[in-house]
């Protein structure tokens, strides 16, 4: 039987990616886990879990309609309340997922005539908000303030012609592990009369005094514009806010299509991300814990002669370069017990394939001893660590 055009194309495809060790495959958490997004390991918090099941009890399963229809409920603005104090904003609005919230604030803030300043290595989420939207986009090298302020003198003060200028970034990069230079940027704002977005996906419920984030930490919350805050990461539950000025709060309710719609998220998700800002609270241990891990994990991984700095973030980026061999690595972990994934284009440039080691709090000294003897054999294993000793 012949194929059809389309079958064909996508056939065709899957091989070519198949023998660029490109192809992807879906596998269940197995092993200790070193490659989740569970920084503060709340997502299998009591607290939360019980406030979670009693909500369900409460509210049902499902919203039924988007918060503009029947799916809303005193919930969602109850924690949306208390998420804006967290951030120290005048509001916040709720989505069902950060990839959403992030298309919905670029596509409805910046508009034809506008002009959006993008970090190279934000997160796909940002980069196709800024695509949706009708701005013109600039994108400068990672993490290069200096670049930056070239480009904003270069391009020319539209706000006679209606229009705005936009800087999206990070602040905790989440293939790179590293950290933005937030205070040059809200230098670079408010000397450009640029506005400010920050995605702390991967700071939120970690950093700053309250672990509200990398803007509390950087003391840069006042020229911030609006920030976008991943609820499933570490804070343990699911989807994300949006948060800043009332005004934009307002202005996104009206007209930020992901929100419009979408059917509302489950109702009891609200409940148990009140309870997770609870734990965040009470719990500031769950912090400092992660800290000293991620310090115990890079001093141990220097020590045994791998490629990573002394200290930064609980994101931990070992560079392969080879699809293959950073497949075959992520195989051996796996194999040893050790749940980390190879990660490949075109989640990271061409060329440089890796590990995305994630650290969470609840990791042992044994644990992470055995960890690092075993990744500095299968690195050995494909010729890449010479150095030190395991």
């Amino acid at each position: 039987m012949e194929t059809n055009p389309l079958e064909h194309r996508v056939r065709r495809r899957l091989a070519e990616w198949k023998a660029a060790g490109l192809l992807r495959v879906l596998r269940p958490p197995a092993g200790v886990d070193l490659s989740s997004n569970d920084y503060l390991n709340l997502s299998t918090h009591p607290i939360i879990i019980d406030r979670l099941a009693r909500a369900v009890r409460r509210e049902g399963c499902g919203s039924t309609g988007s918060r503009l229809l029947r799916g809303d409920r005193d919930v969602f603005g109850a924690v949306e309340r208390r998420f804006a104090d967290f951030k120290r904003a005048e509001g916040s609005l709720y989505f069902s997922s950060g990839y959403l919230a992030n298309i919905g604030v670029v596509t409805t803030i910046a508009e034809r005539g506008d002009v959006v300043f993008s970090d190279e290595r934000n997160h796909a989420s940002l980069i196709d908000g800024i695509r949706l939207s009708a701005a013109t986009r600039v994108v400068f090298p990672h993490n290069d303030a200096g670049r930056l302020a070239e480009l904003l003198a270069k391009t020319p003060d539209v706000g006679s012609r209606a229009g705005h200028r936009f800087v999206v970034v990070e602040s905790l990069f989440s293939m790179d592990g590293d950290f933005a230079p937030l205070a040059e940027y809200a230098a670079l704002g408010r000397s450009a009369g640029a506005s400010l977005i920050v995605d702390e996906a991967h700071a939120v419920g970690i950093y700053g005094a309250r672990g509200s984030g990398l803007i509390e930490a950087s003391g840069v919350g006042d020229d911030v514009f609006v920030s976008i805050n991943t609820a499933g990461k570490a804070l343990g539950v699911s989807g994300a806010f949006v948060a800043g000025p009332r005004w934009a709060i307002d202005y996104l309710v009206q007209r930020a299509r992901p929100f419009v719609f979408s059917t509302a998220p489950p109702p009891a998700l609200a409940d148990a991300l009140d309870a997770s800002l609870d734990v965040i609270a009470a719990e500031p241990e769950r912090r400092e814990r992660l800290a000293s891990r991620v310090r115990r994990v890079r001093t141990r991984l220097v020590h045994a002669g791998i490629t990573v700095s002394a200290d930064g973030s609980q994101i931990l980026p070992i560079v392969i370069g080879d699809n293959d061999r950073a497949v075959a690595v992520a195989l051996a972990l796996q194999a040893d017990g050790f749940d980390v994934r190879a990660i490949r284009p075109p989640t990271v440039p061409p060329g440089t394939a890796r590990l995305r080691v994630s650290v969470n709090q609840a990791l042992s000294d044994e644990t992470i001893e055995r960890f690092a003897v075993s990744i500095a054999a299968a690195l050995k294993e494909v010729g890449l660590c010479s150095a030190g000793s395991s």
